[in-house]
């Protein structure tokens, strides 16, 4: 069964493409499922001539073809596409973004040099929470360098300048080694690129300077002797500037082939690795750090981040508008007060979605138990006695349009297990559905029998309600008035059963006004 939602990220650089899908949640720990990189110098083309190549076009396609069939298999219920700084100054942009779309089978997005700053603080932040703390954050990509300040977690300023590597190379470094005259040049352009972040943002102080980008990671690598093979150690790892002052002057004495040779750069990257080095180093002396620790997270990491966090797929676990009319038709046929079922039915949803890391069920799931609180009550209407098994009869019988045959009998089951006992193998009802969706069943019913008691006064007493998870406890904390005294009273009878379900202790209280 899937856990957490789950989301994919694609970023198309300037010099190479990044994919990653991860599976996260509020409060939990990001599990990354699938990464790929693929160098492309799709910038190569843009620095000099202002198109992206038919070659670099179709290689960048085949390539998303193939990311695109990695996350597929996994369950996304969110993917976000972007294209930064080469596509921005592309003159054929739009015939790329066509084919972009086309090969990964979801839109593609040109994003700003400020909401690229956005997501690479969020992705860092995600990584590598900096609570309380002044950073300087510093990303050099192939067309691009975002320099950022971040306060207390909060993005405080943020620069995008065109000092990427791929960028910096096309344009200033002619011969191999580079010749002094190209370097100077290029120096002084960076210099003068960042001559506004400096003035707004100041040399400090800052509790640290974070670098990404493949850039910082072979930097890093490099001083301090790290293998490629072993670059994911390098996470956390710091450069001081005196060591990369050092091998920056190695550098700019070596051709390419003597660059490869180096620990910790690769063979693509020993052809970029002279600009890039350049930039934080000019960096690092101007903003009078003395030394920068990598981060391996990036614009993907951004992405997912804000996926989870505006809770792009939550559709998913609710009812769309025709599931919506379908039930709540089927419950005013039935005599049931829809203000009553509307609050039962988006207290339990409230509920899906809090204990998520809990009961970790797909979030199509949501649905089932949504339309389960709008018909738990329709078997009054038959006796009052024993209505939830009337409940299930009903449900289990009707023509619910919108669902399909297994969709309404877990509604039907849901509604028959709302109060009294809880399911059991023995119960007949129970057997005639997999295992899967038993466990399924069995993790929602408490679900709903607390939302249920929530409105037990069926005057909508309680707004809303948070959920707090502390040392293997869950507090549902009630935003009510006038006082849910009644609820708490009518949720603690029916908690038992979540308790036992989920082994986990749960206490109910008013919220702080």
């Amino acid at each position: 069964m899937e856990n957490m939602p789950r989301y994919a990220a694609v970023d198309i650089g300037s010099n190479s493409i990044r994919m990653q899908a991860a599976e996260t949640g509020a409060g939990m720990v990001t599990k990354i499922l699938a990464a790929e990189r693929q160098v492309t110098r799709l910038g190569a083309g843009v620095f000099h001539d202002g198109r992206i190549t038919a070659d670099a076009m179709a290689f960048v396609c085949a390539n998303l073809e193939r990311m695109a069939q990695i996350y597929q298999k996994l369950d996304i219920i969110g993917v976000r596409a972007v294209a930064t700084s080469a596509v921005r100054d592309a003159s054929n942009q739009q015939e790329f973004l066509e084919r972009a779309a086309k090969a990964l089978g979801s839109p593609v997005e040109i994003i700003s040099g400020q909401e690229e700053a956005r997501l690479i603080h969020l992705g860092v932040l995600a990584r590598w929470p900096q609570a309380g703390k002044r950073v300087l954050m510093v990303d050099v990509g192939g067309g691009s360098a975002e320099v950022i300040l971040s306060e207390h977690g909060v993005l405080a300023e943020a620069f995008s300048k065109p000092l990427g590597a791929v960028r910096l190379t096309e344009v200033f470094l002619r011969t191999d080694p580079p010749g002094p005259i190209d370097l100077r040049r290029m120096n002084e352009y960076i210099d003068e690129k960042l001559v506004a972040p400096l003035r707004k943002i100041g040399t400090g102080p800052f509790d640290r300077a974070i670098s990404t980008s493949a850039t910082a990671a072979a930097i890093v690598c490099a001083v301090n002797r790290v293998t490629r093979a072993k670059r994911e150690d390098a996470d956390r790892l710091k450069a001081s500037v005196s060591q990369i002052r050092r091998f920056y002057r190695e550098l700019v004495m070596l051709d390419v082939s003597g660059r490869r040779k180096i620990q910790g750069i690769g063979p693509n990257r020993a052809e970029l690795i002279v600009a890039g080095t350049a930039v934080f180093l000019r960096l690092l002396e101007l903003f009078q750090q003395p030394a920068m620790h990598y981060s391996a997270a990036g614009v993907r990491d951004g992405i997912i981040a804000d996926l989870a966090a505006r809770g792009v797929g939550r559709e998913l676990s609710m009812l769309n508008r025709d599931q919506r009319r379908a039930v709540e038709q089927m419950a005013r046929r039935y005599g049931v007060q829809l203000p009553h079922a509307r609050k039962v039915a988006e207290l339990a949803h409230r509920l899906f979605q809090a204990l998520q890391p809990l009961h970790r069920l797909p979030p199509g799931l949501g649905k089932l138990l949504e339309a389960a609180a709008y018909l738990h009550d329709i078997g009054h209407f038959v006796s009052d006695t024993s209505h939830h098994k009337h409940s299930y009869y009903l449900v289990v019988n009707s023509d619910l349009p919108g669902f399909t045959d297994a969709e309404r009998q877990m509604i039907a089951l849901l509604c028959r297990y709302h109060r009294k006992a809880m399911p059991t193998p023995r119960h007949s009802p129970f057997q005639t559905i997999d295992l899967e969706s038993r466990r399924a069943i069995t993790l929602l019913v408490p679900l709903l029998r607390i939302a249920d008691s929530l409105d037990r006064s069926h005057e909508q007493r309680v707004a809303d309600l948070e959920v707090h998870f502390r040392n293997g406890t869950v507090t549902l904390a009630l935003d009510s008035n006038p006082d849910p005294d009644l609820e708490i009273w009518a949720a603690e009878r029916v908690a038992d059963s979540f308790r036992e379900t989920y082994q986990t202790q749960i206490q109910l209280t008013r919220a702080k006004p």
